[in-house]
């Protein structure tokens, strides 16, 4: 600032009225005062701003998973891809951390809400008992949860209706005649997760088949192969599993072939949500697919407009539809169902 005032020939009080949009200059000395700032590389310091009550032009996100689930799970990719692609727009900058319990993650929102390194923050994640709407609440923090609404609390979701995608998987592979159906899941704690066991439950009691085997997982894949392998060498193997990422559902492709299982001709998979690896492998497998991107950026569009002070209110988007590919075909010596 004194640089810049020394040039112009002006105090740096009026410098600092005209590089902050303030009255006290006229609009000749704030035009040469921008054009000098300009010509000598000055940018506003975020972190000062935030501190003198501006904004700190980043919003938060916390993950409570493995750090290497970021490297290996699509949709966190193409989540933040599309949340990324509204920020810029904004030069707002994303602030990620890991943190391994929901006590640290709410931790860490009251620190970044107190030092104002962030203007708001994104849950996802949310558990039945959710303890981090009401506490960012309380903090007065801007907050979007990724999410069901009933248990968002105060905080505005987005969210997709998951049972639907449940009950047209469960439709379809009941029509092909499978009456064994096996689901991997996601970690049951998890609000999305309840949902879909809820649905699938419902889905199978309409389709007049067997309630299916759930097992519940941490959503890696090794855990993922675990379970197939733990539902594949039972009595009365289930003749189709439906897997709750896409990564367990690649994974079960490799327990199939190790247990010299045909796929789908012995066993049909399908996975959630559809990623380029449910597309890379062979066969393509059956899934279910939204655009994740588009999630993302509705979801920060959204936190954007809380923290200009707008009203926003919960957001249903699409739920995700069914796919069928090359991992699912009627089961051994079965009939498909009639319509």
């Amino acid at each position: 600032m004194a640089d810049i005032a020394r040039r112009a020939g002006v105090s740096k009080v009026a410098v600092s009225y005209a590089l902050n949009g303030q009255p006290g200059v006229s609009e000749t000395t704030r035009a040469s005062i921008k054009s000098i700032a300009e010509e000598l590389g000055w940018r506003p310091n975020s972190a000062a701003r935030a501190l003198s009550g501006g904004r700190a032009q980043a919003v938060g996100l916390t993950v409570r998973r493995p750090a290497r689930t970021l490297g290996v799970e699509p949709f966190f990719m193409e989540f933040i891809s599309g949340v990324e692609s509204v920020l810029s727009e904004q030069s707002y900058a994303l602030m990620l951390q890991m943190v391994a319990t929901q006590d640290s993650e709410i931790e860490v929102c009251r620190r970044w809400w107190g030092e104002r390194r962030v203007d708001g923050i994104f849950l996802i994640d949310l558990q039945a008992d959710d303890a981090r709407p009401p506490a960012v609440e309380a903090l007065g923090m801007p907050a979007v949860a990724i999410g069901p609404p009933d248990v968002s609390g105060t905080v505005p979701a987005i969210w997709s209706d998951d049972g639907e995608s449940v009950h047209e998987i469960v439709r379809y592979l009941a029509m092909l005649g499978h009456r064994r159906i096996a689901r991997v899941a996601g970690p049951a704690g998890l609000a999305h997760t309840a949902i879909r066991d809820a649905a699938l439950r419902a889905a199978c009691e309409e389709a007049g088949i067997p309630a299916a085997a759930v097992v519940h997982t941490d959503y890696t894949g090794e855990e993922g192969a675990h379970a197939a392998r733990a539902l594949l060498i039972a009595p009365n193997r289930p003749t189709a599993i439906v897997f709750d990422n896409d990564i367990m559902a690649v994974a079960a492709l490799s327990v199939a072939q190790e247990l010299n299982l045909s796929v789908p001709a012995d066993l049909s998979i399908v996975a959630w949500d559809e990623s380029p690896l449910t597309q890379v492998v062979r066969p393509m497998l059956s899934a279910v697919t939204r655009d994740i991107a588009a999630y993302g950026a509705r979801a920060a569009r959204a936190l954007l407009s809380l923290i200009d002070g707008e009203e926003v209110s919960d957001i249903r988007d699409g739920y995700a539809h069914f796919v069928p590919r090359g991992s699912t075909c009627p089961p051994p010596g079965a009939k498909p169902a009639s319509p």
